[in-house]
């Protein structure tokens, strides 16, 4: 996750004397062994962080920033995190003084002279960086390394316009420098392997995991994210869902440290929309053309944090602290008159039906869980007692309110048994006719005001909903799995969903100790529509063997502090899963980049769907 703030900071290149190129000759193939002395080009957030992480591993750092400012700030931000460091314990004062002197601070880039490495971090725009690479060439050794930091631009292009272009090459870190594990080092089809090898040891010897890649925009990692970001502005601009439920669905729902919205503040509305429109640019996907709102921000100098309002609007310019504003949500729509709940059905008799109806249960309602027949009604309850029992062995319950619980849940072999309860809870196979099916005589046996709800992670709401006799009474209640964990619930109310009916579902979500975000009835709704997309261009990468599923895979977990790669998850959700998730989100919104990954639909037709089959984009041992 490049969480990278453009810096405003930049090298004057028209100040740089023009230096000849070295009368030694060409280049020699080797690059060399020891980076000793490397500097750093843009002193800003990135480039402060990096020299710090040199620094303190015992490298020589040359920081150079035509603005005193950034390099003022730049070692003040090394002695501060030195300093806790020797307070931690973690270093001496004698290795803390070291440190110190190991960085030194220059306006003109003639000071890389004498660089073994040279990584630039200046703004992201091309001629800028152009510029930079241009005069290092008549500046460094014929056998210095040269890297850009860039995110979004071509790398070979960079490459290809310097006088050595075997020499240069990418290496993206990702902010905060110091503290993120990830350097993708991209190489061009003009970088030396000599080089390539040099600075993944270096990257190595930082105590980082440095993965290879290609260049093209965004490479792994932003690859992968600014598409994901990039659809849920999408999603907020078209009003779907508030920025705070956007951003808490992706957090309770996926695991994520941060929700879409707040992310691209941090990283700069700016910033995202420059590596879009690379993105966009290479791979004319409209998944990855910008979403106007970015464009809108950005013109208006809303860039985010730095600016002090983006998505959100913060206590003041590079503040992490936001503020309520003219788009904050009021509490009034849970104040809203709902009916009563006392009593809930819950049908079928799965994994997520078992964990729905535990979840009530705990919360002290009482619960008729109903299924095919008595027997499997049973076996659900019992594994639900399994599962009580786990909480009271961990401590988080205690032995009388395992009891309680259990006692509150009531195993039926029929529907007739919800004909007193307040709320009914389908969560049967994910079929459309059989939920219609359920649905309809739902509506024979329930109560008169009963709210009839369908946990459907994809099939539409409303066509449950015209399954009975009363569609204002039906709304969706997407529970996560496992449901007693999970603390998301997508509302999904539809166009006939009545007012009560809705305020009746948050306030039942906030009963169960549940985090209710709503949402209108589209394939996907919140969660699924922003996160299978994603998961889908994770296969598009390793289809067209861009890179693999251990590379890419520790690109999200290291560089965007993931829960799981998305090769992980696809095998722990089902590839079959996913490819009917994904299948109905093309069929919905008809967007080419919807398309199902031809890779994903052969190895479901293969009978590899992930851990469940004992294969799918890896092998597991069989139980």
């Amino acid at each position: 996750m490049d969480r990278k703030s453009t810096p405003d900071l930049s090298t004057d290149v028209s100040t740089v004397p023009k230096v000849s190129t070295s009368s030694t000759g060409s280049p020699p193939a080797g690059a060399p062994q020891a980076l000793a002395t490397v500097a750093v080009v843009g002193l800003g957030t990135m480039g402060t962080g990096i020299a710090e992480i040199l620094t303190r591993a015992g490298r020589e750092v040359i920081g150079i920033d035509i603005d005193d400012a950034a390099a003022r700030r730049a070692v003040a931000a090394l002695e501060a995190s030195t300093a806790r460091a020797v307070r931690r314990e973690r270093a001496t004062e004698r290795e803390r003084q070291d440190a110190l002197a190991r960085f030194r601070t220059f306006r003109d880039l003639q000071a890389a002279a004498e660089a073994d490495l040279v990584i630039e971090v200046v703004p992201e725009e091309y001629e800028l960086k152009r510029q930079v690479f241009t005069a290092l060439d008549g500046i460094v050794r014929p056998d210095a390394i040269l890297a850009t930091g860039t995110n979004a631009l071509s790398v070979t292009r960079l490459a290809a316009d310097s006088a050595h272009p075997e020499r240069v090459l990418g290496l993206h870190f990702f902010n905060p420098a110091p503290a993120m594990k990830l350097v993708e080092v991209v190489s061009s089809v003009l970088t030396a392997p000599t080089a390539v090898t040099a600075v993944t040891e270096l990257a190595r010897e930082l105590g980082k995991d440095p993965i290879a890649v290609g260049d093209r925009p965004g490479f792994v990692a932003d690859g992968l994210l600014f598409g994901y970001l990039n659809q849920a502005a999408a999603m907020y601009e078209s009003r779907y869902a508030t920025r705070e439920d956007i951003d808490a669905a992706m957090k309770l729902g996926c695991g994520l440290p941060m929700g879409p919205l707040a992310l691209l503040d941090l990283i700069g509305v700016d910033t995202a929309r420059t590596v879009l429109e690379a993105m966009y640019a290479a791979s004319r996907d409209r998944l990855h053309a910008p979403a106007p709102i970015l464009g809108q921000l950005a013109e208006a100098g809303l860039t985010g944090r730095k600016a002090g309002r983006g998505f959100y609007t913060y206590e003041a310019p590079g503040s992490t602290v936001t503020v309520p504003d003219d788009r904050t949500p009021t509490a009034t729509q849970d104040l809203d008159a709902g009916r009563t709940v006392r009593s809930v059905g819950v049908a079928g008799s799965g994994t997520m039906a078992s964990g729905i109806a535990e979840v009530f249960a705990k919360a002290g309602f009482q619960v008729v869980l109903a299924a095919r027949s008595l027997e499997k009604a049973e076996a659900a309850k019992a594994r639900i007692a399994k599962s009580l029992d786990r909480s009271v062995a961990k401590g988080r319950l205690t032995a009388e309110a395992r009891d309680t619980a259990l006692a509150a849940v009531t195993a039926a072999g029929s529907l007739e048994s919800f004909s007193d309860v307040d709320l009914a809870v389908e969560a049967v196979a994910e079929d459309l006719g059989v939920k219609q099916q359920l649905f309809a005589t739902l509506d024979k046996v329930c109560k008169p005001g009963a709210v009839l709800a369908t946990t459907t992670s994809s099939l539409p709401v409303v066509a449950c909903a015209r399954a009975t006799s009363r569609p204002q009474d039906v709304v969706g209640m997407h529970f996560f799995n496992p449901a007693p964990a999970m603390k998301l619930v997508e509302v999904v109310r539809t166009v006939l969903t009545a007012d009560d009916v809705h305020a009746t579902v948050r306030a039942v979500c906030a009963q169960v100790r549940k985090h209710p975000v709503d949402c209108g009835d589209r394939a996907g709704f919140i969660v699924n529509a922003l996160l299978f997309p994603y998961l889908n261009n994770a296969v598009k990468m390793v289809q067209e063997h861009y890179a693999t599923p251990d590379a890419i895979d520790a690109a999200m977990k290291l560089g965007g502090g993931y829960p799981m790669g998305p090769f992980e998850l696809l095998d722990v959700v089902g590839l079959d899963v996913s490819l009917a998730i994904e299948k109905v989100l093309h069929a919905e919104f008809r967007d080419p980049g919807l398309a199902p990954a031809p890779l994903l639909e052969h190895l479901v037709a293969a009978g590899c769907l992930g851990r469940k089959t004992g294969r799918g984009f890896r092998e597991y041992a069989r139980r």
